[in-house]
């Protein structure tokens, strides 16, 4: 048997997300956020393929793309309320910077396109674990404007690209309560011939 993380076990027992609404600062040093995205890349790449990116939103940019999201999401969905509007804009000043991850799956002769996506999502979910490891809190998002076309060229993406999620980070020192969780025997059957 190889070498054991029993401390590593208890993290993953016990992680969760916090929301990006009950985060604040600080957030992550540049030299922070540069280990957080190197260890978010350490993920299974069937063909060291990379397909994904990042795209980091912090400081005064956080105001500006939400002023740009808000106009628009008002131009796509006329009937979108301005508490809706609010929420939205909240999620994204609250944290103090938030990372979108960009799948960039293309077609490729050994490598299907859903293990490319596969591996935006591993991306995503290292980058929470690192940001907790850090001792910063992290949600993965997604929402509208992972899936309207013009709030993902607002974002710079380009054809073919897609949002895996918005990863906020920040930090909340509150106590937080775990939510249920999946029943692991409901969802288990072993296989047999």
């Amino acid at each position: 048997m190889s070498e054991s993380f029993p401390e590593l076990l208890g993290y993953l027992e016990a992680r969760r997300s916090v929301p990006a609404l009950q985060m604040n600062g600080p957030g992550p040093s540049d030299a922070e956020l540069k280990q957080i995205l190197t260890i978010a890349a350490r993920v299974p790449d069937h063909g060291k393929l990379a397909p994904w990116r990042f795209i980091v939103v912090t400081g005064d940019a956080r105001e500006k793309l939400a002023d740009r999201l808000e106009a628009l999401r008002r131009k796509a969905e006329p009937e979108v309320t301005d508490e809706r509007l609010a929420k939205d804009r909240a999620v994204l000043l609250s944290s103090p910077l938030h990372v979108a991850v960009v799948s960039k799956a293309l077609p490729h002769a050994k490598i299907p396109e859903w293990e490319q996506v596969l591996s935006a999502g591993a991306v995503c979910l290292n980058m929470l674990h690192a940001a907790h490891a850090l001792g910063y809190r992290a949600q993965w998002l997604s929402g509208w404007a992972s899936y309207d076309a013009t709030a993902k060229a607002a974002y710079g993406l380009q054809d073919g690209e897609a949002i895996a999620g918005f990863i906020h980070i920040g930090t909340n020192d509150e106590p937080q309560t775990d939510r249920d969780r999946p029943d692991i025997d409901a969802l288990t059957s072993r296989w047999s011939a």
